[in-house]
């Protein structure tokens, strides 16, 4: 049985995330961080656990529950209240790459000594084409139209932090995804794509196997070359 903890996993994408994965075998540990919102991945069979990844003692006590992990999925994230230059400060990048860098290295390190104990660890890194330079800069593109410049650098530095942990853990298998344009509560529902097209390279490289690739930033299209 493969056991999976996701952070941010109470709804939208970590929420469909947990309900895939739970329907292809896998023990699924819900993150949250109020555990009054934990009626619906109950009610897909999760196990919910309180966590907060900006805090560490949280993420002490959510990891001293799980009797063992095989994959572990960075999904938890904050827009920040940011969306251009002008509004634009050091605590407004400090507060968004708190959850979204930091608390992923937070929660990564912590869970690294539970992971190397897997026959198969795998970390996935829910990051954003917003992230990528080349769809930033590609006018026409979902991404191009974005301002907010805390968001983007974090799930840039989401995606460099990817590789270097692949390369330092070579036994390990760890990718980003690129959930895409998704219809969530982050875009008020604009997005383009549906929930279940959202979590498809999530889902995906949660289930890889030692032969799977590593270091790599996958939509639901397949590999995106950096």
């Amino acid at each position: 049985m493969t056991t999976t903890l996701i952070s941010g996993a109470n709804r939208s994408l970590g929420l469909e995330t947990a309900r895939r994965l739970i329907d292809a075998g896998h023990t699924v540990y819900a993150g949250m961080r109020d555990l009054a919102s934990a009626s619906e991945v109950q009610s897909l069979g999760a196990h919910p656990v309180q966590l907060d990844v900006t805090d560490q003692h949280s993420i002490d006590v959510a990891l001293a529950q799980l009797p063992a992990l095989d994959v572990l999925v960075n999904n938890a994230g904050v827009l920040g209240g940011s969306f251009g230059v002008d509004d634009l400060n050091a605590a407004a990048m400090q507060e968004v790459f708190d959850t979204n860098v930091f608390g992923i290295v937070r929660l990564t390190q912590t869970a690294l000594p539970l992971l190397r104990r897997s026959p198969n660890p795998v970390i996935v890194n829910v990051a954003s084409g917003v992230g990528f330079a080349r769809a930033l800069s590609t006018p026409g593109s979902d991404e191009h139209f974005v301002q907010a410049v805390p968001y983007a650098s974090s799930k840039a530095a989401v995606i460099a932090l990817t590789v270097q942990y692949a390369k330092n853990l070579p036994e390990f298998r760890i990718n980003a995804s690129d959930p895409g344009y998704t219809s969530t509560d982050f875009n008020r529902h604009t997005g383009h794509q549906t929930i279940v097209e959202g979590t498809d390279a999530t889902v995906m490289l949660a289930q890889l196997g030692h032969d799977g690739p590593t270091g790599k930033f996958f939509d639901r299209a397949g590999s995106i070359e950096y």
